[in-house]
């Protein structure tokens, strides 16, 4: 599975560790930067992992800021992107039962490696429930076809 990964600066540790334990899972990592703790805004690097999952180039993305909002924000202006902030394993395991979340969201001032590998192996083993949740996740479909338009 091809999996794009980012960070502004406040992340780009965890970010490390991060893509450290998806290659040792032998994922296909595309590391999107930032490449070093040198201060990096946060809507570069989340721009281009949430362009290669919504093309899909890339199934699956991770970004990490230091309190996860401004990534999680902007990864959810792509359309087809549903990115979650996950703070804990029961919301990285309901993220992808639940909404099919496709770019997981993590806080690098607020979560500690050893947590964050913990959501990460969650999200990534966690299949999407179907059912009574693709009804809704058709909804957001529909919403984005009126509000969103690809170029």
């Amino acid at each position: 599975m091809k999996i794009a990964i980012g960070s502004d600066h406040a992340g780009f540790a965890l970010k490390e560790e991060v893509k450290r334990y998806l290659i040792g899972q032998e994922a296909d990592v595309a590391d999107m930067g930032t490449h070093g703790s040198d201060p990096a805004d946060y809507p570069d690097a989340g721009a281009v992992v949430a362009g290669m999952v919504s093309s899909g180039e890339c199934l699956r993305g991770v970004l990490i800021c230091g309190s996860g909002i401004g990534m999680s924000i902007v990864a959810n202006r792509f359309p087809g992107v549903r990115a979650a902030l996950c703070l804990d394993v029961e919301t990285a395991r309901l993220s992808r039962q639940h909404n099919d979340a496709n770019v997981l969201v993590l806080a690098g001032r607020k979560t500690d490696p050893a947590t964050a590998l913990s959501i990460v192996q969650t999200w990534m083993e966690t299949a999407f429930e179907g059912g009574r949740h693709t009804r809704r996740l058709d909804k957001i479909k529909e919403i984005e076809s009126r509000v969103c338009t690809k170029n």
